[in-house]
C-alpha cells in the first residue's frame, strides 16, 4: 500500500504534524508513506522515521496547472491520500490525481471530494495544535501514539556549520547561543531588537558564550541591528542557511532565544533548550510542547488578538522585561550544560 501525505505549508505546522505522521505509519507498518510538501518545508521530513520518500509539491495556478500537477502525482499510483491541510484545492488535487482513498477534515466545502472525512474538532478547553492532527487520525478510526516532537540533525550540514562557525571564532567549547528575533507572521510577534541586545549583554556578563543570530533573508537588517550592539559581535546567519543548515545550527546550540515562530518548534523537536517569547498568539495552542523549554508572556486584556501588526501599544510584548528573560536564559544554560 502507498499512502501520500499532504504536509502543511509552514515550518511550525509541519513539526507539530510529525506525531500524526508517525502514528499513521504505526497503523500501516507495511505501507510506503510518502510526503508531498512545499520546497521550503520538505527538508523537515528527510529523516523522519517511516517516511519512504518525498515528492516536491508542484507549483500551479488555475485549473490547467492543477490538472498538470495532478498528473505528476497520479504517476505514482497512490492508494490513499492523507490531507493535513484544510484547503479545497488540496483535496481537489488528490481527487484529480485519482487517489482512490482521500482522508481529511471536512473543511472549506470539500467534503464531497473526500472518501473519509472528519468534522473539525470543537474543544471546550484549548488544546495544543499537535492534537489537531492527531484528532484527525483518531476521528478516522486509527490509533494514535503518545505525542512527542522529534527531529534529527542532518550530519553533513552539522559538520559544515561546525566548520563555518569555527572560521568565525567558535572554539566548539563555549556554549553556542542563538538569537532568533524575527517572526514571519508579522511584527506583532516580535520582541524589540534592543531587548534581544540587552539580554545577550547580560548573558555575556555572566557566562562565556558564543552568539549567532538566525532568521530569513528579509530579517537580515534586524539581525545586523542587534549584532551591532553586542560585544563580541555575534555571527549573523540570517538569510545564509538552508532549512537543513538551520536544523544543524539549532541542534548544535546550547540555548535558543526566540519569538513564537517556526524555528521555535524546530528547536523544541531537536531537544535544544529554548526560551520562547509570546505575545498576541495563544501559547496553549502553539507554544513549546516539551522540555527543556521556558515560555515567557505578559497578560494583556486584548489577548489573544492574532493581529500581525498591533493596532494599540503592543503591551503583550513590550511588558516582557529583559531581566526576566535573562534569568530564564541563565537557568537553562546552567541546567543543560551537557546538551550538545
Amino acid at each position: 500500500m502507498k499512502i501520500l501525505i499532504r504536509a502543511p505549508n509552514w515550518i511550525g505546522d509541519c513539526v507539530m504534524a510529525g506525531p500524526a505522521v508517525s502514528s499513521l505509519k504505526h497503523n500501516f507498518p507495511e505501507a510506503e508513506i510518502w510526503i508531498t510538501a512545499r520546497d521550503w518545508v520538505a527538508g523537515l521530513f528527510l529523516n523522519h522515521e517511516g517516511v519512504s520518500g518525498i515528492l516536491p509539491l508542484p507549483s500551479f495556478s488555475g485549473i490547467k496547472g492543477l490538472r498538470s500537477a495532478a498528473r505528476l502525482l497520479e504517476k505514482n499510483r497512490f492508494d490513499a491520500g492523507f490531507l493535513l491541510t484544510n484547503s479545497f484545492h488540496s483535496a481537489l488535487l488528490f481527487a484529480l490525481a485519482k487517489i482512490p482513498q482521500r482522508w481529511g477534515y471536512r473543511t472549506d466545502g470539500r467534503g464531497f471530494l473526500l472518501t473519509r472525512s472528519v468534522q473539525r474538532p470543537r474543544w471546550d478547553d484549548p488544546a495544543h495544535h499537535i492534537f489537531y492532527y492527531l484528532d484527525l487520525l483518531a476521528g478516522l478510526g486509527f490509533k494514535t501514539l503518545k505525542p512527542r516532537l522529534s527531529l534529527s540533525r542532518p550530519r553533513r550540514e552539522t559538520a559544515l556549520l561546525r566548520e563555518r562557525l569555527s572560521r568565525r571564532g567558535w572554539d566548539g567549547k563555549a556554549p553556542l547561543v542563538l538569537l532568533n528575533p524575527g517572526a514571519q507572521y508579522g511584527p506583532a510577534k516580535r520582541w524589540p531588537a534592543e531587548r534581544f541586545r540587552a539580554t545577550a549583554r547580560g548573558i555575556i556578563k555572566e557566562r562565556e558564550v558564543f552568539f549567532a543570530i538566525t532568521g530569513s533573508a528579509a530579517e537580515i537588517p534586524l539581525a545586523e541591528e542587534i549584532a551591532a550592539g553586542i560585544n563580541p559581535r555575534p555571527v549573523v546567519l540570517a538569510g545564509q542557511t538552508s532549512l537543513e543548515e538551520l536544523l544543524a545550527v539549532i541542534g548544535l546550540s546550547r540555548l535558543f532565544i526566540t519569538n513564537d515562530s517556526g524555528p521555535m518548534h524546530i528547536a523544541n523537536a531537536l531537544g535544544t533548550p529554548l526560551v520562547a517569547l509570546f505575545g498576541p498568539t495563544d501559547h496553549r495552542l502553539t507554544g513549546p510542547f516539551q522540555q527543556p523549554s521556558t515560555l515567557i508572556r505578559h497578560e494583556a486584556p486584548c489577548w489573544p488578538c492574532l493581529n500581525r501588526v498591533c493596532p494599540f501599544d503592543h503591551r503583550c510584548m513590550l511588558d516582557i522585561p529583559p531581566e526576566d528573560v535573562l534569568k530564564k536564559c541563565l537557568n537553562l544554560l546552567n541546567s543543560n550544560q551537557n546538551h550538545v
